[in-house]
């Protein structure tokens, strides 16, 4: 059966954090992933404390998001960070709008970029990778899409495919899949409401009660080389309803 872990970010609105890691074991996660804010700032006692807090609830943290500004300026900052927690493989998260190219050649110039921001946290042992949003998947000017060219300039990138966030760029999460599913290694697990539905929570949908086809996807997913599975939901108004409804719906597919 798989297991899933929760994206910590999912409660930055809620908690406090010990409430979360415990309503999360009581639901049957296996695990969680960090978040660059949750560990900015920490110092060694208080990541020895959060890593007590996991391991006393019996959840594990094998992956984190770590903010590229971390990971460029302080890249022994951020593999110390990882090895306190436990993450074994690290994920860029996002780049802001200011900071994203508009043609291919820039693309090719971020995945460049990823190759040389990586390159620490591989020679630490730890695996590295890139976890995108929907500006990945936006077609450019000559047809072809941001994330080929990240990809094409960063052959050893891992990749932790975001399937809702690729929906939303207005591409087939399928084709996707198929084209670059030899560097999967995490996928997050999240839905997008019915068209009209849950404005308030940005249009994201509790998993299995959306509009994307979880059982179908968990199944081709399971067939990459995906090890973690992450329940996600950007902006839930109650991530206690949305992490136990969507562990129960996903344990079903």
């Amino acid at each position: 059966m798989t297991e899933f872990n929760y994206q910590l970010y999912s409660s930055r609105n809620h908690g406090p954090l010990g409430e979360t890691l415990r309503m999360l074991a009581k639901a049957g996660y296996a695990g969680v992933e960090g978040y660059g804010a949750l560990y900015a700032g920490l110092d060694d006692a208080a990541l020895s404390r959060l890593r007590q807090e996991l391991d006393g609830n019996r959840l594990n943290m094998p992956t984190g998001h770590f903010d590229l500004d971390m990971l460029e300026g302080d890249p022994d900052r951020s593999i110390k960070v990882a090895r306190a927690l436990g993450v074994r493989t690290v994920y860029g998260p996002f780049l802001p709008p200011d900071e994203r190219p508009r043609d291919a050649e820039g693309w090719a110039a971020f995945g460049k970029r990823l190759n040389k921001i990586g390159q620490p946290i591989l020679d630490a042992g730890l695996a590295f990778g890139w976890h995108n949003h929907d500006f990945e998947f936006v077609t450019l000017a000559d047809g072809s899409r941001p994330i080929e060219h990240i990809f094409g300039a960063a052959p050893n990138l891992e990749w932790e495919a975001d399937i809702a966030w690729i929906a939303r760029g207005g591409a087939d999460p399928d084709e996707w899949i198929d084209k670059y599913g030899d560097r999967i290694t995490a996928v997050h697990v999240k839905d997008i409401a019915p068209k009209g539905e849950n404005a308030d929570e940005d249009g994201w949908a509790d998993v299995g009660h959306g509009t994307l086809a979880w059982k179908e996807l968990l199944d081709r997913l399971r067939q990459t080389n995906a090890a973690y599975f992450i329940v996600e939901h950007d902006k839930p108004s109650d991530d206690e309803r949305f992490a136990t409804r969507s562990i129960a719906a996903a344990r079903k597919f």
